[in-house]
Order: C-alpha cells, then sequence, then structure tokens
C-alpha cells in the first residue's frame, strides 16, 4: 500500500506565514499588472511544497491466515443412534474443505464434557480456541452437535457487543441428531435438600413425553434407600407430589424410574434421584435419678453440653415411706407428673434413662409396663445400675424385666477393676476403637462397684472382673435397650487414676440407643471421595464380609474385595469415572453413593433441537442446519459485507488481516531539484519583467 507523508523542515505555522506573506505579495504585484506573477507564484509553491517535505511511503505487507474453530460434541447424548459417527464424518469434511481454501488456520476442538457437572459447554471450549486470537482475524465457528449446549451466551449481548468469542465471525451450527425425535424423561421440578425426622417432605417431578398422547399416565417406581420400593401412577406434563417420611438422620436416598415410553432415545433420563438429608428436631430425652449420688451430674452435664437434647430430669430426694416432719409443700419444687410422663407424653421422648432407680412406690407397675411397652413399639431406654438392683427394689422386679437383657443375680463386686472391651465389643460400633492409637484399657482408671449380673439376651460389649458383664447392649422389638452395670463411671469424669473416655462412650451409647444410622451393628457404607468410591462393611461376626458387588449407573456390575481393618470393619475401594447413582450390595445389605451429579444436565433433554442454537446462530449471521438434509454444506470464504450462509453453504470470513514488515519512504521533491526549479522561476520572471 503507497501513501504520501510529510516531514515539514519547519514548523507548519511558519509555512502558513510564509504562505499568507507570499499571497500578499502576489496579490500586490496582479493589482500593478505584474507581468511575472505566476512565475513567482509558481517559485512560491515549490518553495512552500519544498519546506513541506512530502515523501511517498509504500508499506510492505505479510497476509495472515483467519483462523475457525471447529467444535466437536463429544458429550454422553451423542452416543445415541448415529451422532457420533456423523460428528466424526462431518469434522473430516469440514477439515477437508477448509484446508483447499487455504489463507486459514483451522482448529479443532473435541469438547468432551462426560464429567462436567454443568452440562455441555461448546462456547467456553470456542473461548479457550480463541483466547490467543485478536477478534479481526476470527473467521467463525462450526458447531457440529445435538443442540443440546448448557452455556449459549444471551442473543441480546452478542448483538451488543458484550460477548465477542468469534469476533464478527459467524456462529454455524450442523445438528447430528434427526428430526422430530421421541423420548421421555424425568424432571424434577421441587426437591428438599433436608428434612426432619419423623416428618413428612414432599418431592414433586414432571414426567414429559411429547410422543404420549394427552392424558396419558406412566407407572412412576419410587424406592427409598435402594430398598423399599412402592408405584405411583403420574400423568404426563403434570407435576406428581411424591410424599416421603425421613426414618432416620444422614442422607435418605430416593430413586425415581419412569416406565418406558413408545419412542425411546435412550432410558438414561427415565431415571432421577434425589438425596434429602435428614436432621433431627431437638432429642428428648427423660432422665429419672433415685436417691442423689456422685455420678447423677455427670449424666445431667452429658445430655445438657448437646444442644441438640432438651431434657427433663427429675431426682427421687426422698422416698414416700420416709416419716419426718417436712412440710409436704416443701417436698418438691412441683409435683412429679407421673401420669404426663409415663402415659400422656411417653411417647414424645426419645430415650428415658433411669439412673440408680428403686421400687419406691413413686411410678406405678402400670406405668413402667407402658415404658416396656414403649420400647417395643421403638422406644428405647437406659438403665444405670446401682446397689439398688442387688436388691427386691431393683428395676428388674417390675415390668420392665421383659425388656432388660441381663438378669441381676443380688450380689455386688466392690473390688477396683479396669474396664475392658469385650471380644465382640471390639467390634461394635458402640466400644469400637475407644481405645486411643498407641494405648490400652491397662491405661483406664478403675472403678470400684459392678453389680453381678446374668446376661439373658443381648450383646456384652464391655467387661468387669472376672470377665462379669460390665455394658449389655439389646435390640428387642422395635426398640433398644442398654444396662451399664455400675455406677462409677463418675470416676472417669473426676480423671481419678487417669481416668477414661466416658464422654465418648456414654455420647456413642446414647446415639446408639436413638438409632443414630452411624452406630449401626450391620452397617454397609459407600461414599465418593474424588474419583474413589470407598466403601466399608461392619459387622459383628467373628468372619467378616469379604467382597461386594457395585451396580454402576450404566448397569455394568463390578465386584469388589474387601480387606480387615479395625473395629468390625472390612474396607475396599473402586475408582469409579462415571457420575450418578452406584449401587453397592453383598447379598444382605444395600448401600447408595452419589457420585457426582445425580441429575445431569447433559441427560435433562437428549432429542436434537435447533432452538437452542438458532438465537445465537442468528445473532452472529451464521446458521443452522441438519445433517441429515443434506450432509455437510459447502465451505465459502465471504466478504465483511456479505451474507454468511445460503442454501447448501456456510460461510467464514475473510478478514483480509496483514501485518507490515518494512517501509519505504522516497522523497517527492528532491532539494536539489526543488532549488533549480524555484531560481529557474524567479529567472524567467526576472526576465519577463525586464522586457
Amino acid at each position: 500500500m503507497t501513501s504520501i507523508a510529510f516531514n515539514p523542515l519547519v514548523p507548519w505555522w511558519v509555512i502558513g506565514g510564509i504562505a499568507l506573506l507570499a499571497g500578499a505579495l502576489l496579490l500586490s504585484g496582479s493589482f500593478r499588472s505584474g507581468r511575472g506573477v505566476l512565475l513567482r507564484a509558481g517559485a512560491f509553491a515549490i518553495a512552500l511544497a519544498a519546506l513541506a517535505n512530502p515523501s511517498l511511503v509504500e508499506e510492505q505487507r505479510e497476509t495472515l491466515n483467519d483462523v475457525a474453530v471447529i467444535v466437536a460434541d463429544e458429550s454422553l447424548s451423542q452416543n445415541i443412534g448415529d451422532r457420533r459417527a456423523r460428528t466424526a464424518e462431518a469434522v473430516a469434511a469440514l477439515q477437508q474443505q477448509l484446508a483447499a481454501l487455504g489463507n486459514i488456520e483451522v482448529r479443532v476442538v473435541h469438547a468432551d464434557t462426560q464429567q462436567s457437572t454443568d452440562g455441555t459447554r461448546l462456547f467456553a471450549a470456542i473461548e479457550r480456541a480463541l483466547s490467543d486470537v485478536p477478534p479481526d482475524r476470527v473467521a467463525g465457528a462450526i458447531l457440529v452437535t445435538d443442540g443440546q449446549v448448557h452455556d449459549v451466551p444471551d442473543p441480546e449481548a452478542v448483538r451488543n457487543g458484550g460477548w465477542r468469542g468469534t469476533g464478527n465471525g459467524p456462529v454455524h451450527v450442523l445438528l447430528s441428531g434427526d428430526r422430530s425425535e421421541g423420548d421421555r424423561r424425568i424432571v424434577l421440578v421441587r426437591a428438599p435438600s433436608y428434612g426432619v425426622v419423623g416428618a413428612e417432605v414432599v418431592v414433586t417431578v414432571r414426567v414429559e413425553d411429547a410422543t404420549a398422547p394427552a392424558g396419558t399416565v406412566a407407572n412412576l417406581t419410587v424406592t427409598t434407600d435402594g430398598t423399599t420400593q412402592r408405584t405411583i401412577q403420574a400423568r404426563i406434563g403434570a407435576d406428581t407430589n411424591i410424599p416421603l417420611v425421613l426414618e432416620h438422620g444422614g442422607p435418605t436416598v430416593l430413586e425415581l424410574s419412569a416406565e418406558a415410553g413408545r419412542a425411546e432415545l435412550t432410558l438414561a433420563n427415565n431415571r432421577a434421584a434425589v438425596v434429602v438429608n435428614g436432621v433431627r428436631d431437638r432429642l428428648r430425652v427423660l432422665l429419672v435419678s433415685g436417691e442423689p449420688h456422685a455420678g447423677e451430674r455427670m449424666w445431667r452435664n452429658l445430655l445438657k453440653a448437646d444442644p441438640s437434647v432438651d431434657l427433663v430430669h427429675f431426682t427421687i430426694l426422698r422416698p414416700p415411706e420416709k416419716q419426718d416432719t417436712t412440710p409436704i409443700r416443701e417436698l418438691s419444687l412441683i409435683a412429679f407428673p407421673v401420669r404426663q410422663l409415663f402415659e400422656d407424653k411417653l411417647e414424645d421422648f426419645d430415650l428415658i434413662i433411669f439412673d440408680r432407680y428403686a421400687q419406691r412406690g413413686v411410678i406405678p407397675r402400670s406405668y413402667l409396663q407402658n415404658v416396656a411397652d414403649y420400647v417395643m413399639r421403638g422406644g428405647a431406654v437406659l438403665e444405670a445400675a446401682g446397689p439398688e438392683d442387688a436388691t427386691p427394689l431393683s428395676l428388674y422386679n417390675t415390668p420392665i424385666a421383659q425388656v432388660l437383657p441381663a438378669m441381676p443375680t443380688g450380689r455386688i463386686s466392690t473390688g477396683g477393676f479396669r474396664p475392658q472391651i469385650s471380644d465382640i465389643g471390639s467390634r461394635h460400633p458402640v466400644t469400637a476403637d475407644l481405645v486411643a492409637p498407641g494405648a490400652s484399657e491397662g491405661d483406664w482408671g478403675r472403678w470400684f462397684r459392678l453389680i453381678n449380673a446374668v446376661p439373658q439376651r443381648g450383646t456384652t460389649v464391655m467387661e468387669g472382673a472376672n470377665a462379669e458383664p460390665l455394658l449389655v447392649l439389646d435390640r428387642i422389638g422395635e426398640g433398644r435397650v442398654a444396662q451399664l452395670l455400675s455406677d462409677q463411671a463418675w470416676l472417669w469424669t473426676r480423671g481419678i487414676e487417669g481416668g477414661g473416655p466416658q464422654a465418648e462412650l456414654l455420647r456413642r451409647l446414647a446415639h446408639w440407643l436413638m438409632k443414630e444410622p452411624d452406630l449401626e451393628e450391620e452397617a454397609l457404607r459407600a461414599a465418593s471421595i474424588g474419583n474413589r468410591l470407598e466403601i466399608s462393611r461392619r459387622s459383628l461376626a467373628a468372619d467378616p464380609v469379604r467382597e461386594v458387588t457395585v451396580t454402576n449407573p450404566d448397569g455394568i456390575e463390578t465386584r469388589v474385595p474387601l480387606e480387615p481393618a479395625s473395629g468390625g470393619r472390612t474396607i475396599g475401594a473402586l475408582t469409579v469415572e462415571q457420575g450418578g447413582l452406584y449401587r453397592v450390595t453383598d447379598g444382605i445389605l444395600t448401600a447408595i453413593a452419589a457420585v457426582g451429579a445425580l441429575n445431569p444436565k447433559e441427560n435433562e433433554d437428549l432429542r436434537t433441537t435447533e432452538t437452542v442454537l438458532g438465537p445465537i446462530a442468528e445473532a452472529t449471521g451464521g446458521s443452522v442446519q441438519w445433517l441429515v438434509d443434506r450432509g455437510v454444506p459447502e465451505v465459502r470464504r465471504v466478504a465483511a459485507d456479505r451474507d454468511t450462509f445460503g442454501r447448501g453453504w456456510i460461510g467464514l470470513r475473510n478478514n483480509e488481516s496483514y501485518f507490515v514488515t518494512g517501509l519505504r519512504e522516497t522523497p517527492l521533491i528532491p532539494a536539489l531539484l526543488a532549488l533549480a526549479l524555484i531560481l529557474g522561476l524567479l529567472m524567467g520572471a526576472w526576465y519577463r519583467e525586464g522586457r
């Protein structure tokens, strides 16, 4: 490219002043009818031009290639039908055509989004591919996809310059699927993330199927925690409410599965999953203490330290048969509400603790029968035994005996002993791993009283002297019972002889009684950590389970060996690559683990569509075309002011980009030539005026 540049020898204002002066002189000479005015004007003009010092500048340019991006959608939805094959063929054909055009650099991006939780993100791939390219060198982008893209820019923002991922280049879309595809899918409308244990939450879903007649009903199978199943009727296109009662704390997994429709692309989106975390409302505990003793405050402090526990505590300070002159109105701050506690409000309590309670006629036997019935229906009772249990006043001589696992013998051992974890207790979640690493039960402080008893059933997890039972746990009916056959745990609280793990022991004991899932004796758990599925099987059996079967979201089964670990557990791990629900079973127990996104955006709608990408293609001047109609269109280079698509072809901008490699400057008026012309013209003027 050639242009004229000026490099004046004096400032422009000086040249302007000289021009004005010369013009005045020439005007004055013309009024006097000077015959050499024109020659003098020519001399002045050449002098002024010489002062302006014009030169001819010639740019030396090198043409730059434009850049075009081909984005191949390789998400999971491309596995349907012939989409992936059409995509591969289209990309190869486009590369061949663009290579023949010349003056264009082609960048092919394979957008593999199978591990993404945000769905198919093709425009992020475009931005990455063109991050080092100036906008004025971008020829455009060609997307080969099924149209289900989840990061499409706002078309209005594109029109207003808010997104310039392709510069001024168009975005063309080549759809890889078939027209009029049908598919049935489940849409989660509302799904709570948490709820209160024992309360009902509602999950709202909608089954959509464009090929089903209006009013069609589909069977929807609902599975809770991989075990309990029920079938409900869901009307196509209408919201369906699914009630769910949370039976336990922690995650509850709800799996939904709709029966196949008349036209199905895949059954992957006929399934959905919801994880609802159960949180307990404030736990209500009733603590009934016999006559005051040193360990009473231990129970109170333990339970009051937990902000989620509502504690109702009564202490029987004086038995009714004791006679003295104390006025009746001073015997208690409030009357002992026996009827309200043991009849009207009994079912409201999550745990009842009898701490060194003895029969004193305070609680009628009929109410103690209510407590036994409460356990059978799912309640929890803990008896912390004291010397009273070795007498006829023992709680064992009441209707509660039918739920207590150990029968007192009437004898009391008073020698010092160190509590020991039994063999089965080393595998029980209440007592397993109570000993700190590098320590032993021999480091615990001694207790000095043990109520001798004979276990009738249940599990003895801790022992005293001579292997006498110390802590016995039992399940009976729907409820749970524990007997702590000593009132000396407070010695650990005081740190006598080094103390012991009384806080952790009693915390676990209370939570086991209240059916916390983490303290189940027979449990199978699975959790995802990164790309690993970690599996733990806890059992009281001496010969634990050594293998489990893992079923991935696609239904493929894998056997995973388990290795022995501490606390009655066997553990194993499996590397996983696919997101979704994994089912783990040992033939008896089943666990569900969620890996990545439970309901990936990729599976929300698997039909090929032009409605998602159509607006962005229009906003950039591009087009949407179906490969099934005419195959791969012809690719052309078009000027900036021309259309970028037509029947059977698509266009990429020819930006004619370049960079300057050098400049060549040639003076238009050499100094000697200017001087010669000026002198010649002045001499001519002098000669003409002298005649």
